[in-house]
């Protein structure tokens, strides 16, 4: 039995990162768009002007959209300690941020049925007020945008190949929107001075299809990124080789098996099997790693190859290293 403390081979499982600061900014917007859907509902029912409700209930999709967000970050922080979480609650904020794409896609949906709808059934508009609500659509989600663009760019190395990866996905669907919905206020106010001015009432429904087709290459993109997370795929290849150069080039040993995976959007666990004639313990092989900094949870096993040269191996940059012949017995795993 054990006597002594386990501490030094024990570590938190809490790969989630500080949010306080988005978390805030995104309860600002979101008070923000609550308030502008309010009196565009309100002042649409007063004074009977379909631009005005149809444009406070569709602000209204994205105050949930930030409610989704605002709830992952919440979530994550009440929960990053608990054990029935294996790997901690960072991938919460990229769940979040995949519901969050899931429901711009839906946007974008109902923004082409209606578009296609007022093509072949063109209605009257209301130039003035709803060049008004145009307006005050833009001018809130701008103020929206400049305060989540900060947070959303901080710490974001655009040189990297799996930059993707390294922001927060949650903070990023949140950005989304509001870019979505600044560009639906953009567009409309192009449209209607085209359709007071110049008579062109059909560009209305034109722009409507072209936001619709902007915010679902948008929401595709935001799927696509978290989806891989979720499902432990999208690790750089670069990582993988960079893991079996630093094993491989000390001593004669040669990696067999190798899974990595996204715990959170920026820390990434490792197993790892390897065979060697002079095995070590398994954390000399961690402090070969230590200059991969993504690496934040890794399992080595060691295993023993006795008697004459056992390995022949082919190694593919791709993939892993296939092993043809070997003679293996556990040595450690830590």
């Amino acid at each position: 039995m054990h006597i002594h403390t386990l501490e030094q081979w024990q570590h938190s499982h809490d790969f989630s990162v500080n949010q306080d600061r988005a978390e805030k900014n995104t309860k600002i917007v979101m008070l923000l768009t609550a308030i502008t859907m309010i009196a565009e509902i309100v002042a649409g029912t007063i004074f009977g002007s379909m631009a005005l409700l149809a444009d406070g209930w569709h602000m209204a999709t994205h105050v949930a959209a930030f409610g989704i967000t605002i709830f992952a970050y919440q979530y994550a922080r009440r929960h990053a300690v608990d054990p029935k979480y294996t790997f901690g609650t960072g991938k919460v904020s990229v769940l979040g941020g995949f519901a969050s794409a899931v429901a711009l896609a839906v946007i974008a949906f109902v923004m082409a049925f209606e578009s296609v709808t007022r093509l072949f059934q063109p209605q009257a508009i209301q130039f003035n007020e709803a060049i008004g609500v145009a307006v005050l659509g833009l001018a809130v989600n701008l103020a929206s945008a400049w305060l989540l663009r900060d947070h959303h760019d901080h710490g974001h190395d655009h040189h990297s190949d799996d930059h993707d990866h390294h922001q927060d996905h949650n903070l990023r669907a949140a950005y989304v929107h509001v870019l979505a919905d600044a560009l639906t206020s953009v567009l409309a106010i192009i449209a209607l001075f085209a359709g007071k001015f110049l008579g062109w009432v059909w560009l209305d429904a034109v722009m409507g299809l072209v936001g619709a087709g902007l915010i679902t290459r948008w929401a595709y993109g935001l799927v696509s990124d978290t989806s891989s997370i979720l499902l432990d795929g999208g690790i750089d290849k670069q990582i993988k080789l960079d893991i079996m150069t630093a094993i491989e080039d000390d001593a004669d040993n040669r990696v067999t098996d190798l899974h990595l995976w996204y715990v959170s959007q920026n820390h990434i666990a490792a197993t790892i099997s390897l065979v060697s004639h002079y095995p070590q313990a398994p954390e000399h092989y961690k402090r070969l790693l230590n200059h991969i900094p993504a690496l934040s949870h890794v399992i080595v096993e060691v295993n023993h190859c006795h008697g004459e040269p056992c390995i022949d191996f082919q190694r593919d940059k791709s993939s892993h290293v296939k092993i043809q012949a070997t003679d293996r017995h556990a040595h450690s795993v830590g």
